[in-house]
């Protein structure tokens, strides 16, 4: 992919999954939450430019530095996000005014990155971006999956109000 598609890509990543993560949200404990930081991975890795050929080992810290990025704005995040259970037993999240500067720092740390290697003449592709958005988003995952499961799970819900009793009569006003 070239580069303006893998900006296009992550720039339409960022704002479906920052769009719904403000809303709250069921969380199905039992999907495949892991599947699309697991596609853009892939997508990243396959191309070649990720790393400068020119400089090599400056080009592989950049990478290792973009990812921890990624993986802390990651854990960072999901740390931030507000998590309950309702009476039914559905887990429930959203995210916090904490978590947006979460993401304000990553952004801020992202640009240092970037800037370092501009100044160090090191060739900096879009496939290392989408590398630590797709660490990003599988940290977040699964720290909210397994702060999920350890509250309660959707998939074996409290009885809800009404469970158990008799037939219900219709309200009238």
């Amino acid at each position: 992919m070239s580069g303006l598609v893998n900006a296009l890509v992550i720039v339409a990543v960022i704002a479906i999954v920052i769009g719904r993560q403000f809303r709250a949200r069921a969380i199905d404990t039992d999907r495949r939450w892991w599947l699309l930081p697991a596609i853009l991975a892939v997508v990243a890795l396959r191309e070649p430019g990720i790393l400068d050929a020119h400089h090599r080992t400056e080009s592989a810290v950049l990478l290792a530095v973009e990812v921890l990025i990624g993986l802390a704005t990651g854990a960072g995040w999901a740390w931030t996000t507000r998590i309950w259970t309702a009476p039914d037993g559905v887990v429930w999240t959203k995210s916090t005014k904490a978590s947006v500067f979460v993401w304000l720092g990553g952004i801020a740390l992202r640009v240092g990155i970037f800037a370092v290697g501009a100044v160090s003449g090191v060739h900096q592709d879009s496939s290392a971006l989408m590398l630590g958005l797709a660490g990003t988003l599988l940290v977040r995952a699964g720290i909210l999956t397994w702060r999920a499961q350890a509250i309660g799970s959707a998939s074996h819900p409290a009885p809800a109000y009404g469970d158990g009793m008799g037939s219900a009569w219709k309200e009238r006003v």
